[in-house]
């Protein structure tokens, strides 16, 4: 039976706000404490990474990403971004669990190869 996946992406007002990629951006930044880890991690330059920081952090009332205070470099999640990535995570699991009956029924009707 044809494996499928559903996939989420969140817009607000026409515009990408969340994916995939920038949630992951989230958790390694959060796992790593450092933007530029982060962006190793997951194979993407520095800039690419900083610039999707930038942009949630500009989309969102309060930023997702901080510095970390003391002078000593690197980057971690802030209370909102934690619970930006937690929420993305609960809508994410409804999501599946809403579909996983019609989505199975769905892969029943495609070719083995598609």
């Amino acid at each position: 039976m044809t494996q499928m996946r559903l996939t989420l992406r969140l817009d607000a007002n026409g515009t990408p706000l969340l994916g995939h990629g920038k949630i992951r951006l989230l958790e390694q930044i959060g796992e790593t404490g450092s933007i530029s880890a982060a962006a190793r991690a997951m194979g993407m330059s520095y800039r690419r990474a900083w610039l999707l920081v930038e942009a949630m952090n500009t989309t969102f009332a309060r930023p997702l990403v901080s510095a970390r205070p003391g002078g000593g470099g690197g980057a971690g999640l802030s209370a909102e971004g934690e619970a930006v990535l937690r929420l993305y995570r609960e809508i994410e699991q409804a999501a599946r669990e809403a579909v996983r009956g019609p989505l199975e029924t769905l892969a029943g009707m495609c070719s083995s190869t598609p």
